[in-house]
């Protein structure tokens, strides 16, 4: 697969400091006048410079992050010059961070590492094994979070103001996007015709097949998916592909169903949840054919005016040009930047974000709802492999690192993985983690109930 170019400009001191900080005073309530930023800006909140000259060059990795203990975490910190000062120090008036927070937290939010890293697996996706998340360690810590909570007690210094992280409707201390990528509806019965075949039961075969023929297929589900969900006070979001069968002759396949014969159930279910675009296998590469598809959804939703949200078949993207063509589409939002291969923060951040645009030193407009959990990567053989007893366990602390900072915890359960035939990462499994959720006090929303929620 041909990978774009790395066209991007030399980054300067002072773009980096406007990004973070947009992002920075977006996540705490509320912001007093205080002036952070480095030495030569005379701010009341000092940030040692640590970076040199690392963006004015295209290095994927800088040199390995110092660990140093802040909230009872060892948190990797980059660009972290002056270790043997104190990281945060306390003085008449003013506070000087020693390690450049600034400077790191640009680097892991804006997606640098991937893209000036030419490593992609067989998706076409950065992978999880060439991340300093995995490198390093800490694809479940929200890293950027802590470097910015580091900046709050600077700031609560100089002002005499608490900070609050962003607090959501209802005033709930988190929030939670649930989803439903639809892949397939027509192909449950498909494997265990296939396995029966394989060992010669030819009538176990034809029971699959007859069943299929008769009755409705066990993934056929959406108006039973969407009531699991409104059980917990819910409304989800429902991602279409309107793409039917395989991308290539060899290729791997989008829908098993022609969206154009579900328009009814598609209009019935938006009276109830949120519907948003599956873009099809290429079409994070492709703006023409992102722009139909597009079109296909609008022409499956009554209001055909609004701005789309959308999550990427595969989780393909490419840093390079898939932001540009989601600014030009006018993309309300997207939420694919997940590691399919682990849970966790790909960007090491757990509130929506805008990615930078490398080419015009600026933040994109559309937002970023990060992907934290996918059902198939629970469970998958090429993934983590968990037992059903170890799910909750495991993504615990991360759910406890998104409730630390008022952030967004975003799910990814298909509508395959609501048939009871499946007891590894099934319906079982979905209701224990929504039952912790609910019993947490979390805000259940959609992804356009959260972009108006962090409007600036």
């Amino acid at each position: 697969m041909n990978l774009p170019p790395a066209t991007a400009a030399p980054v300067t001191t002072e773009a980096r400091l406007a990004y973070v900080l947009r992002h920075f005073w977006l996540a705490y309530q509320p912001a007093p006048p205080v002036r952070i930023g480095y030495a030569a800006d005379r701010p009341q909140v000092e940030v040692l410079e640590g970076a040199v000259d690392f963006f004015s060059g295209h290095e994927p990795y800088p040199a390995a992050p110092n660990f140093r203990a802040w909230q009872e975490q060892q948190v990797p910190f980059f660009f972290d010059a002056h270790p043997e000062r104190p990281l945060l120090e306390l003085l008449p008036g003013r506070a000087v961070v020693s390690a450049d927070v600034v400077s790191a937290a640009f680097y892991l939010l804006s997606g640098w590492q991937e893209y000036f890293c030419a490593e992609r697996d067989q998706h076409g996706r950065f992978p999880y094994a060439a991340s300093v998340q995995q490198r390093y360690g800490f694809v479940a810590l929200p890293v950027v979070n802590y470097y910015f909570d580091v900046l709050r007690r600077a700031v609560e210094h100089v002002s005499g103001q608490a900070l609050q992280p962003r607090r959501w409707a209802a005033d709930a201390p988190f929030a939670t996007f649930v989803t439903h990528d639809i892949d397939n509806l027509y192909s449950a019965w498909k494997e265990p015709a296939k396995a029966a075949l394989k060992r010669g039961n030819l009538l176990g075969f034809g029971r699959h097949l007859w069943q299929h023929l008769a009755q409705p297929d066990a993934w056929d589900n959406l108006e039973q998916v969407q009531q699991n969900v409104a059980a917990y006070g819910a409304s989800s979001t429902f991602f279409f592909i309107p793409n039917y069968g395989r991308s290539t002759e060899h290729g791997p396949y989008n829908a098993d169903y022609r969206l154009h014969k579900l328009i009814p159930r598609v209009q019935t279910l938006a009276a109830k949840s949120e519907i948003g675009l599956h873009g099809s296998i290429g079409s994070a590469r492709t703006p023409q054919q992102l722009g139909a598809e597009a079109e296909a959804i609008g022409e499956a939703l009554t209001d055909k005016g609004q701005r789309l949200g959308l999550r990427f078949h595969y989780l393909q993207w490419e840093p390079r040009v898939t932001p540009e063509h989601l600014t030009g589409l006018g993309a309300l939002y997207d939420s694919t930047l997940g590691f399919a291969e682990h849970f966790g923060f790909r960007h090491s951040y757990c509130l929506p974000f805008r990615l930078f645009d490398f080419k015009h030193g600026q933040a994109f407009d559309f937002l970023e709802i990060p992907l934290n959990l996918m059902d198939a990567t629970l469970h998958h053989p090429r993934y983590l492999r968990l037992a059903p007893a170890e799910i909750m366990p495991a993504i615990q602390p991360m759910l406890q690192e998104i409730e630390r900072f008022g952030g967004v915890f975003t799910l990814l359960w298909h509508n395959e993985n609501f048939d009871p035939a499946n007891s590894a990462n099934g319906p079982r499994e979905f209701h224990r983690i929504m039952e912790y959720l609910r019993g947490r006090g979390t805000a259940f929303l959609t992804g356009r109930a959260i972009c108006a929620a962090v409007q600036e």
